[in-house]
């Protein structure tokens, strides 16, 4: 990617190294990966497994700002290249939203270090990357990026900036109303139905990241070939199929919550290619309106 003398975002709050304060429930660490791995091998939903490992929580919304404390650090390259990219999301969106006769409200992007307050319960590394849009910002311990590239096999930058233009993609989703429509179907549906919607919801994530993709291109040229398989790779790697393959050795389609690798790779490439967003609703895609 080529990124670097671009932009950096003002909405960049660092926490590294501050105390996460609360209780994780089952001790957080390699606990909180197995709640996670079983709850979604059974088909939970990605944000009642957040709210079940913070149940045991202190629930804390009212987290001091903190500024991008290491901004000007050249060895901090991951923290730059995330902060770029939350610009770069920015600058779309809002140019988005503008056209369309609306302001575009900005996350703030939170890095942390294994735990944090969030105005949705403790937050934890165990986690990966989310969205908490109770307070309309993107937490990641970018411990993830290093997991990304070792465990997942998907090296390179632009598979970290899909990972948070996907979580962007989340905070759109938040301020359309589609998070809180799908949200109100919960306890209306079965468990198999509402994961239909669950992947629904992912997938327009993944569309969402390639309309930031495609629009970014457009604007500065940051991508070439190599960095669009990264993007491709990283969706590929996190799709509900392979990791339900790796983990029990069979796939459940009932439990996907964020679609077959696949689907996930299709739809990223759909906005990247398009550049349209009345080609994103994936509900209709997948028979659900």
């Amino acid at each position: 990617m080529r990124w670097r003398g671009e932009r950096q975002s003002d909405n960049v709050e660092d926490r590294r190294g501050m105390s996460g304060g609360g209780k994780v429930a089952v001790g957080g660490g390699l606990g909180a990966i197995i709640v996670l791995v079983i709850g979604l091998l059974m088909g939970k939903d990605p944000t009642m497994l957040i709210g079940d490992m913070m149940s045991n929580s202190e629930q804390t919304s009212g987290v001091q700002q903190g500024q991008y404390q290491n901004a000007a650090d050249p060895n901090d390259t991951t923290g730059q290249l995330v902060s770029m990219v939350l610009a770069s999301t920015e600058d779309v969106w809002s140019d988005i939203f503008r056209q369309a006769d609306a302001g575009y409200q900005k996350p703030t992007l939170v890095l942390f270090t294994g735990s944090t307050a969030t105005a949705c319960g403790q937050g934890h590394e165990a986690m990966g990357p989310f969205y908490c849009p109770a307070d309309s910002k993107v937490y990641i311990d970018l411990a993830f990026c290093t997991e990304l590239r070792d465990k997942f096999k998907a090296p390179g930058e632009a598979a970290i900036a899909y990972v948070i233009a996907h979580e962007v993609g989340h905070h759109i989703q938040n301020l359309m109303g589609t998070s809180a429509k799908v949200q109100s179907m919960r306890g209306r549906l079965s468990e198999a139905q509402y994961n239909k919607y669950s992947v629904a919801l992912e997938l327009q994530a993944d569309f969402y990241a390639g309309i930031w993709a495609n629009k970014a291109q457009q604007a500065r040229k940051i991508f070439d070939q190599a960095d669009i398989e990264a993007a491709l790779k990283a969706a590929n790697a996190i799709g509900d199929d392979k990791l339900q393959k790796e983990a029990q050795g069979y796939v459940v389609p009932d439990a996907f919550t964020h679609g077959t690798s696949q689907q996930r790779m299709e739809w990223f490439m759909k906005g990247y290619k398009t550049g349209d967003l009345n080609q994103g609703n994936t509900f209709r895609a997948l028979g659900l309106n």
